[in-house]
C-alpha cells in the first residue's frame, strides 16, 4: 500500500494517523479481465488505485461501437471521480484489460475521511485537476497528430502498455481502424 500514499504525499502532507485513517477503510479488491469496475448509468461507490493490471475508460457511439478514450494502470487512481464525489451517474464506462487488483475506497469510508481530515477536499482537488489536465494535454496532442504520429507519441509516454493492450483497443483510442493501425505497425517495425 506503500505505492498509494506515495501517490497521495504528492498532493498533500498527511499524518501517520491521518494515513492509517485512510489506510484502515481500503480494501484489496481482486478485478477479472473484461469485468467493469465503473459503469456508465449508474453510481459508483467507490474508487481504487490500480496495485496490478490494465483498464480502460470507453463509451459507445451511435452505432454501438466501443471507442477506447484512454487506459489506466499501476500506480494511478481509477473510477468517476466527479460521479463518486456528487453521487451522480457516471456517463462512462471502465472495463479491466488484465486480471487486476486495486486498492478501494468506497463512499463511506471516503465520507468518513473526508470529515476527519481536514486537507482531503484541498488533496482531491488537487488530484482531480492533476488527472484532468494530464487528460486534457493528451487528447490536445492527439488532435494535432496524424495516426503514425499517435501512435510513436503513445509507445513513448506509455513504454511497454502497447504488449499489454489489444490492438483492437489500441486502434481505437489511437481514433483508426484495425486494419490501420496493423499498417501503421508494420512499416514501424
Amino acid at each position: 500500500m506503500e505505492e498509494l500514499f506515495s501517490y497521495i504525499r504528492k498532493f498533500a502532507e498527511l499524518s501517520e494517523e491521518e494515513e492509517d485513517l485512510i489506510a484502515v477503510g481500503v480494501q484489496e479488491l481482486t478485478i477479472q479481465k473484461g469485468e467493469v469496475f465503473v459503469e456508465a448509468g449508474r453510481i459508483s461507490q467507490m474508487i481504487a488505485f490500480v496495485k496490478e493490471g490494465v483498464f480502460r475508460s470507453l463509451y459507445y457511439n451511435k452505432q454501438g461501437d466501443d471507442c477506447t478514450r484512454y487506459f489506466i494502470y499501476e500506480g494511478r487512481f481509477i473510477g468517476d471521480f466527479q460521479g463518486f464525489v456528487n453521487q451522480t451517474p457516471s456517463n462512462e464506462y471502465i472495463e479491466a484489460i488484465t486480471d487486476g487488483t486495486l486498492w478501494v475506497i468506497d463512499f463511506n469510508h471516503f465520507k468518513t475521511i473526508e470529515s476527519r481530515i481536514s486537507v482531503w477536499p484541498v488533496l482531491i482537488a488537487k488530484l482531480h485537476a492533476f488527472v484532468a489536465e494530464n487528460k486534457l494535454k493528451v487528447a490536445s496532442t492527439m488532435l494535432s497528430l496524424d495516426a503514425k504520429s499517435r501512435y510513436l507519441h503513445f509507445l513513448d509516454h506509455y513504454p511497454g502498455l502497447a504488449n499489454r493492450v489489444p490492438q483492437a483497443m489500441l486502434a481505437s483510442y489511437l481514433g483508426i481502424t484495425p486494419s490501420s493501425f496493423s499498417r501503421i505497425r508494420k512499416n514501424i517495425i
